[in-house]
């Protein structure tokens, strides 16, 4: 019987292990040794392509106009450059302020459904071949819409992720410090992903998609960017990250909002690991089939599981050795330090670091609660925004 602890111990810790770190050490090494590092250059101005950048906005009237700014100002020919905004079911001025802008086309429909109809509902009507999504609250770099559209000139590109970026303050609470770091640490590891075969996923902050290869998403899909993106490569296209194109916003202005967040993006974590079992076969898409499942789907199903396992494990395995007994006493004091995190979540703090044990604890917990709500079928696509934090 202690032979079963033994087994589980390892093979649980070897998950943990090997999904936070040994993914990371091994795409590095291969996206340097055999990765794709040609960068296109940048079309000249007459062969830049039309392009639609779509936002989706429900009652933004406190962003909408900084982002319509913000949009207008970007370096790209104002005659090539579609600015549509879709703003379904808002109720504040957000239609009011857009139509006070000649160079922006709102489309408004009274009832609210969700981003993922609201969008769906307006593609048809898209005539370019390239299309641009962009959430309301986020500012993009003046280069971002070239850097983009330049990946296009290769026909195996289907889409290109931008960069999420949050704004880093001197000092921040466990939901500003947590977030960013994460961050720059998924933003590392789409790098190289997109080096090596294709990125894995993208972010709604910022991505583009050839229009003719856009699939839309069933109406009740909760993360309709990711689903979309692996759509694409599943139909055998590359999805190409580029960190000069960067959407920029806060934080969640408190872990509250981050928690109903997280635990949103695992509920459609998983709802999508049920829905792409194509990309499973890995005798059809070979190593993007592995970072997959490496990057994304074992974070959703099997690393939280591991977590817990490597901790019960541990207590029953404490007699047989002083190694098991220290490995206790560390996995004890890390969620020791990520309680004083909880504890301390809302003071701000200029080591980030601090909180990092918390983030990444309440990241595991909401796959937990991710999956109870979709269980439950209580994960609605329609949602409260999750606030962010002042600048």
């Amino acid at each position: 019987m202690i032979s079963t602890y033994f087994f589980l111990f390892w093979f649980s810790l070897a998950i943990v292990a090997y999904t936070y770190v040994g993914y990371g050490f091994l795409i590095f090494i291969l996206s340097k040794f055999w990765g794709k590092n040609t960068i296109p250059a940048i079309p000249t101005e007459n062969e830049l392509p039309e392009i639609t950048l779509l936002i989706a906005a429900y009652n933004e009237e406190k962003y909408i106009i900084q982002k319509i700014e913000n949009s207008l100002k970007l370096d790209y020919p104002a005659d090539k450059l579609r600015l549509w905004i879709v703003a379904d079911g808002s109720t504040d001025k957000t239609v009011e302020l857009c139509k006070a802008y000649p160079a922006v086309t709102v489309f408004h429909s009274p009832e609210r459904k969700g981003k993922i109809h609201a969008v769906n509902r307006i593609i048809p009507e898209i005539k370019t071949d390239i299309i641009i999504f962009s959430d309301a609250n986020t500012d993009l770099n003046h280069d971002a819409l070239k850097n983009i559209v330049r990946h296009f000139s290769n026909s195996e590109v289907g889409g290109v992720a931008g960069e999420k970026r949050i704004v880093s303050l001197d000092q921040d609470n466990a939901s500003g410090a947590g977030e960013g770091l994460y961050w720059k640490y998924e933003s590392a590891l789409k790098t190289m992903d997109s080096k090596f075969t294709t990125a894995v996923g993208a972010a709604g902050e910022l991505f583009a998609v050839r229009t003719k290869l856009y699939i839309n998403p069933h109406t009740d899909t909760i993360i309709e960017d990711f689903v979309t993106s692996m759509k694409i490569v599943a139909a055998g296209y590359r999805f190409v990250y580029e960190p000069g194109a960067y959407a920029l916003e806060t934080a969640s202005a408190s872990i509250n909002d981050e928690w109903k967040r997280k635990v949103r993006i695992s509920a459609g974590g998983i709802q999508a690991v049920i829905r792409l079992p194509e990309l499973l076969n890995i005798f059809k898409y070979g190593w993007i089939s592995w970072q997959y499942v490496s990057h994304r789907a074992m974070r959703w199903t099997l690393a939280p599981l591991a977590l817990v396992m490597v901790f019960v494990t541990n207590m029953v395995l404490i007699p047989y050795s002083t190694f098991y007994l220290l490995a206790f006493i560390g996995q004890c004091a890390f969620y020791l330090i990520a309680l004083l995190g909880h504890l301390m979540r809302n003071n701000k703090i200029g080591i980030k670091g601090f909180f990092v044990p918390y983030y990444f604890s309440m990241m595991n917990a909401s796959v937990f609660a991710g999956a109870a709500r979709l269980l439950r079928k209580k994960q609605s696509v329609v949602w409260e925004k999750s606030a962010r934090a002042e600048k």
